[in-house]
Parts: C-alpha cells; sequence; structure tokens
C-alpha cells in the first residue's frame, strides 16, 4: 500500500491511575526524523517510543506529543519528618518545665499547662511533607506503548488514506504521458517522411532540370532518420512507468525508488526533446516535462 509522509494519529486511556494522551503527527521528509514533548519527569521512556514508532515509519518528520495526569493521589506520598517532630516535642517540652519553674520561685502558683496533643503538634510546620511516588518505569511504559500503539496505528491508518490518493493521482498522470509518448512514436516516422520531401525540393531548386539522385535523397534521409530516432528513448520510457505502476502496487517504503524512477523518465524526455526535429513533438515533450514535474511533486509526500 502507499502510504503518505503526511498524517495524524491520537489516542487516550487511563490505565493504572494515569490518563495517558499520544498524539503524532508528520510531514514529509527525507529521512525519518523524530521529536518529541514528554513531561521531564518521564524522559526516560523517550528512546522506547522513538525506537517504536520507527519501526512502523521509514520516513517523514514526526513530532510526538505525550501528556501524562496522575489521578487518584497515586502520584503522591505523605512524609513524616519525624526529626523535626520530635525536635519540636523536645524544645517545646523543655520551655514549658522553664516556664514551670519560674512560676514556682515567684509563688504565684499559677504554671503552663502542658496542653501538647497531637493535632497541634502536626500544625507546626514542616512536620509532613508531599513527595513524587517513584515510577513503577516497566510499568509506566508498558502503559504509554499501548497507547502509542493505538495511536501509531491509527496514524497509519490516516497516511494509507492520503496515500491511495497519491497513488492514483500519480497513475493517471502517467497514463497520459503514455498517452504522449504514443504521438511522439506515431509522429517521429512522418518527420523523416517530411524531410525527405524538403530535401527533395530543395535539390530540384538547386539543381533544376538536371536529374536528381535518389540514391543520395535515400542516404540523407537514412542519416537523418538515424540522427533524431527516438525509439529506444520512447521504450525506455515505457519501461520506466511500468516499474512505476509496479512500484504503486508494493507493500514497501517506495518513496526513494519512485524519485529515481521519474529522474530517469525525465532523462529520457530530455532526449527525446534535444533530437526532436518537429514543432509537435517539441510541444509534446514540454506537456510530458509539465506531467512528470508534477508526479515528483506527489511523490515527495510518498513515504
Amino acid at each position: 500500500m502507499v502510504r503518505s509522509m503526511t498524517g495524524y494519529g491520537r489516542a487516550q486511556k487511563i490505565l493504572n491511575g494515569r490518563d495517558i494522551l499520544v498524539e503524532i503527527r508528520s510531514v514529509n521528509h527525507r529521512y525519518y526524523e523524530y521529536s518529541s514533548r514528554i513531561p521531564r519527569t518521564y524522559n526516560y521512556i523517550d528512546e522506547k517510543l522513538k525506537a517504536m514508532l520507527k519501526s512502523g515509519i521509514s520516513r517523514g518528520k514526526v513530532e510526538v506529543n505525550v501528556t501524562i495526569s496522575n489521578i487518584e493521589g497515586r502520584d503522591t506520598v505523605v512524609a513524616i519528618n519525624k526529626g523535626l517532630a520530635e525536635e519540636y516535642l523536645k524544645v517545646l517540652k523543655e520551655f514549658g518545665c522553664e516556664i514551670n519553674a519560674k512560676y514556682s520561685e515567684s509563688g504565684s502558683g499559677a504554671y503552663a499547662e502542658d496542653d501538647l496533643t497531637l493535632s497541634k503538634l502536626i500544625k507546626l510546620p514542616d512536620i509532613f511533607t508531599i513527595q513524587k511516588a517513584p515510577d513503577d518505569e516497566e510499568q509506566v511504559w508498558s502503559d504509554v506503548s499501548e497507547v502509542a500503539g493505538e495511536a501509531l496505528a491509527r496514524f497509519v491508518e490516516m497516511r494509507g488514506v492520503e496515500g491511495e490518493k497519491l497513488r492514483a493521482d500519480v497513475l493517471d498522470k502517467a497514463e497520459g504521458i503514455l498517452g504522449m509518448v504514443a504521438k511522439v512514436e506515431e509522429q517521429s516516422p512522418k518527420t523523416v517522411e517530411n524531410y525527405r520531401g524538403r530535401l527533395y525540393q530543395k535539390l530540384s531548386e538547386i539543381l533544376e532540370s538536371k536529374d536528381i539522385d535518389q540514391q543520395r535523397i535515400i542516404t540523407e534521409a537514412a542519416i537523418f532518420a538515424e540522427k533524431i530516432a527516438v525509439d529506444e528513448e520512447t521504450v525506455r520510457l515505457r519501461s520506466h512507468i511500468s516499474q512505476l505502476r509496479e512500484m504503486l502496487g508494493s507493500e514497501e517504503a517506495i518513496g526513494r525508488k519512485l524519485d529515481f524512477i521519474v529522474q530517469e523518465m525525465n532523462r529520457e524526455v530530455n532526449t527525446i526533446g534535444s533530437k526532436a526535429q518537429d514543432l509537435s513533438i517539441t510541444k509534446i515533450v514540454v506537456d510530458m516535462k509539465a506531467e512528470i514535474e508534477k508526479i515528483r511533486e506527489q511523490i515527495q509526500n510518498i513515504e
């Protein structure tokens, strides 16, 4: 199947307390070029994701966006700073003892009530800290790869749909070129005949009443025919178009091969143009070159 290098795929799932979104988009590029936007804390999945996508994408500038949101508080751990709590408790008790000792010495009878409770202790600064729970990296990658796999499947599907449109358009233009090749093949012999007629007329005018050397005319016409013969070029051009059709039915990535074939098609048409000694053939060559250029533009977006 012909696949375009332009595509988009998206998938989203909630797995193991994580809301995971993966988006893949690409445009045409000569090679496989990967870039990503992944939350910093999950950078360890980047290389694995790059390799995974490369297994399904041979060419294109690929951009991947991964969003991971933890839900249900599974990504947090509440930690108690026991050392700080004990220090708070120690200092408060010492302070309470000092206050009570002063009250006793003054004889006022008043004292500091020891009303330190757990509920009051936990209100003191920095007793509790909220930390991110350590990731199970294997589980995270397993979940992300599952979502990325779905996004990749949709991405490849879209590339296939776009690729079929490109394939149909290229085949249509190739058929048009074949029609032009047939016109060149039809017109080329007529060009030799026309040349023979012009040569006979010219020699007649020069020699006037003298006898015309028919053998000379035949020889000159043969030399001219050899010079402008485009049979080999049209045969090769037909062969290139046949290969083009065959490639467009392949299941492999064919973009680079198509580029080579189109270069060869253009080479043959240029040679026909350089040999042509007929205005009608020259016009056909111009039209063929225009169609080949349109094909070249289309295959630039084929994987």
